[in-house]
């Protein structure tokens, strides 16, 4: 793809526009964004919805003229502000100045070793006018206020470690805004956060967007957002445009009878709409539907059985990242066979304690053991973390094949390691031919369920899983939910589910633990915890929850 040789100031070319763009597999294969054409005018949100792995983040990057390892540019025209971003020259000129990305994980986005302050002021000198000390100084501190954030000098010597992950996100949108970019592409910025946190951080993006000329192209999982916001929605199925309409009216979708909801339809913490699912990605099974009636982490009165007791029991855990401590006297237990899940505010602890749980993350002081009555079922370690990330948890370089046989191989033979990979692949409901795969060519929910194969080929008792729906789509994460109630149902598998999503939380687990700052704020069974929240920070989650529906007792089976 060639473009301008010499980079220009955007004049009155559109902010973005793409045409006829495909993007496919370097080493061959269907295409995982065919034809692609759209144009984002000035002024102008365009909302992007679909399924995970529809290609709504391969269409996003390619404004800032990047394609994901393994991909290749096969046709078509990218242009922002009349340059070329997958030229060399123009891309200099244009990121950061021109178009500027913000993702959901701020970690990718900051350097863990600079202060913030620094972090801002570097933004500002590369892609602003300011040079001199006290200009540079100003601007960093009117970024900083301008998200919401202190401009003290104390808070900007932090470093990215030291502030919560809704202070990190804002961080990074501060250095996404340091050089006033007339087109932000903004990839679920909010999928991390918790949901009080994540409802501020879109009032925020509100705010951004609403004032001036900048366009905006985002992509989110939310439809009540995308709908609050956006000026048009174009809707992605199999790497295809599919339709594309305003918010308020359903997008056109002539392979699937799926329509986009509307402003009023299902936002976050509202029970999803019924009617037709579309089909699985290929190599995919059809999962079982995660609804209301067929609840994937059943209910007390409906928990499975497994072959022997025990439980996952913790004693007064301390912990801290370096001098700051994080956890204080946590203590829990969590019975064999059963789902309990962690919620709490974003920086409340509930990653450092998953990583606790697993051995990953040495407490300070307390115990985290596994206790089982009889005979121990297989050699592996009681205790696996299934992580947020399966993109990151997964060399992008080697197959499916290769990470799943690496474990296997430490207790089987190189024939029955691979007669229990592909086992293990029929139990994540995926197809054999994933195994040749890498991760680059599979979609999100199938690296997730990759992911998880990985886990279980370590044969666990208990499943640690670290927020592992919160980047994925609804009908995607309804499956991922429900494969794990399969696992508890046919393995006996102990669940300890960190979330944000407290609808989740209400009707795939029996118990629930609330974290704050650290602490245990409460606990105890979903049914009471999510109707009678004794705790404030308790109340503030369902409130920004839009009141989350228990499922009836026989409904939780």
């Amino acid at each position: 793809m060639t473009g301008n040789a010499t980079a220009r100031p955007p004049g009155a070319d559109p902010p973005a526009e793409i045409s006829g763009l495909s993007l496919g597999p370097v080493r061959g294969g269907p295409p995982v964004l065919h034809d692609a054409r759209l144009t984002v005018a000035r002024g102008q949100v365009l909302g992007v919805v679909g399924r995970s792995g529809s290609g709504k983040s391969s269409l996003a990057y390619s404004l800032l003229g990047h394609v994901r390892p393994g991909l290749e540019v096969r046709s078509g025209t990218v242009r922002v502000a009349g340059l070329d971003p997958f030229d060399r020259a123009d891309a200099r000129w244009l990121r950061g100045r021109v178009v500027s990305f913000l993702g959901q994980d701020p970690a990718s986005a900051l350097n863990p070793a600079l202060r913030i302050g620094t972090q801002i002021g570097e933004a500002v000198r590369l892609r602003s006018p300011a040079r001199r000390a006290p200009e540079v100084r100003a601007r960093v501190e009117e970024l900083l206020l301008s998200v919401r954030l202190p401009a003290d000098r104390a808070f900007r010597r932090r470093l990215p470690s030291q502030v919560s992950g809704g202070q990190a996100q804002r961080v990074a949108l501060a250095v996404a805004l340091a050089g006033r970019p007339a087109l932000l592409v903004l990839d679920e910025p909010t999928s991390g956060l918790d949901m009080v946190l994540a409802d501020r951080m879109r009032g925020l993006l509100a705010e951004v967007l609403s004032g001036g000329d900048r366009a905006a192209l985002l992509v989110s999982h939310d439809p009540a957002w995308i709908a609050s916001v956006a000026h048009e929605v174009v809707r992605l199925e199999g790497g295809r445009i599919a339709g594309a309409g305003k918010p308020g009216a359903p997008v056109p979708a002539p392979r699937s009878s799926a329509g986009f909801p509307t402003a009023g339809g299902p936002g976050p913490g509202r029970a999803p709409r019924t009617g037709p699912r579309e089909a699985p990605s290929a190599g995919s099974r059809e999962a079982p539907s995660a609804g209301p009636r067929e609840a994937p982490c059943t209910g007390s009165r409906g928990a499975p059985r497994t072959g022997s007791g025990g439980e996952l029991s913790v004693r007064g855990l301390d912990a801290a990242h370096g001098r700051v401590s994080v956890l204080h006297g946590i203590s829990l237990t969590v019975p064999a066979g059963s789902c309990t899940a962690v919620v709490g505010p974003s920086g409340s602890g509930k990653t450092t304690l998953a990583r606790c749980l697993a051995g990953l993350h040495r407490p300070a002081r307390g115990s985290v053991e596994w206790r089982e009555d009889g005979p121990e079922g297989g050699h592996g370690a009681p205790v696996q973390l299934v992580a947020q990330d399966a993109r990151g948890a997964l060399n992008p370089r080697e197959s499916v094949r290769a990470a799943l046989m690496r474990p296997l191989r430490r207790r089987h033979s190189a024939a029955d390691a691979a007669r229990e990979a592909a086992r293990l692949l029929g139990l994540v409901s995926l197809d054999a031919d994933v195994l040749a795969r890498r991760p680059g060519e599979l979609s999100g929910g199938q690296r997730q369920r990759v992911a998880l194969a990985r886990t279980l080929a370590a044969q666990p008792r208990v499943l640690v899983c670290d927020e592992i729906t919160s980047a994925l789509d609804r009908e995607t994460a309804k499956g991922i939910l429900a494969l794990l109630g399969s696992l508890r149902r046919t393995l006996g598998v102990t669940v300890v589910m960190v979330t944000h999503d407290l609808t989740a939380a209400a009707h795939h687990a029996e118990r629930v633990v609330v974290l704050d700052a650290g602490r245990v704020a409460e606990a105890g069974p979903v049914d009471r915890v999510l109707t009678a929240p004794e705790h404030p920070v308790t109340r503030a989650l369902l409130t920004h929850a839009d009141g989350v529906v228990l499922a009836e007792p026989d409904q939780r089976r």
